[in-house]
């Protein structure tokens, strides 16, 4: 079972002695930048047509750089393809996160925000709005499994606790995802976290990959 913050604290010295081989960590990158080649290469026909559906169903650049927290609270710029109305007020989406964080709802998406567009919500329930965080897999900001990157005032309200989840690099899809959804409270979204960067393997990160086709294909959690 994932930790439980109420079971006792998992200080810093428990993350660093989970730290793998450097061979996990070479083969973890071998397999990022593989898969983010050729998904972005044979996948290039479809997002052309993301694309350009983007751009004639809505005004706005077709993809959405925003500014997300990364391994060590280090911030950097990711990318998306625009779901949303360009420019439009995200006020409603803070307070979300605030009620979230602070365990006033138990839902982990904002599912009534009037601001996603027709096609955002297709993108959003296929998850292929993502896609595009393959550059930054590339860049080596993000890997493809891992812990979700928060924004920036969604990481203002961290403890300490919840911090550990940024121990490792942020991925597209991980553990939360394809388990919890979107109907996890945020504690047990950081505990399931947490539980993969204890236990991460090249055959766990494989379970997560092969379980978030499934979960794209279905739907499931999604908006």
């Amino acid at each position: 079972m994932p930790p439980n913050r109420n079971a006792g604290v998992i200080d810093e010295r428990v993350i660093l002695q989970a730290a793998h081989p450097i061979m996990y960590d070479c083969i973890k990158r071998v397999l990022d930048l593989t898969l983010a080649i050729i998904v972005l290469v044979l996948g290039s026909p479809l997002w052309l047509l993301i694309a350009l559906a983007i751009k004639l169903t809505s005004p706005g650049p077709v993809l959405f750089r925003g500014t997300v927290i990364g391994k060590g609270g280090v911030p950097f710029t990711y990318y998306k393809f625009r779901t949303m109305e360009w420019n439009s007020d995200d006020s409603g989406h803070r307070q979300y996160i605030q009620d979230y964080v602070q365990g006033r709802c138990k839902e982990g998406k904002y599912f009534n925000d009037d601001r996603i567009t027709r096609v955002g919500r297709i993108l959003r329930r296929t998850s292929l709005d993502e896609v595009p965080q393959l550059i930054n897999v590339i860049k080596g900001e993000m890997s493809i499994v891992g812990p979700r990157p928060p924004v920036p005032y969604e990481y203002a309200l961290y403890t300490d606790w919840h911090k550990y989840r940024l121990s490792v690099l942020p991925g597209i899809t991980g553990l939360h995802q394809v388990e919890g959804r979107s109907v996890s409270t945020f504690e047990e979204m950081v505990a399931r976290d947490i539980y993969y960067i204890l236990h991460r393997s090249i055959k766990m990160d494989l379970y997560i990959l092969m379980k978030t086709v499934l979960v794209m294909i279905t739907g499931k959690g999604a908006y």
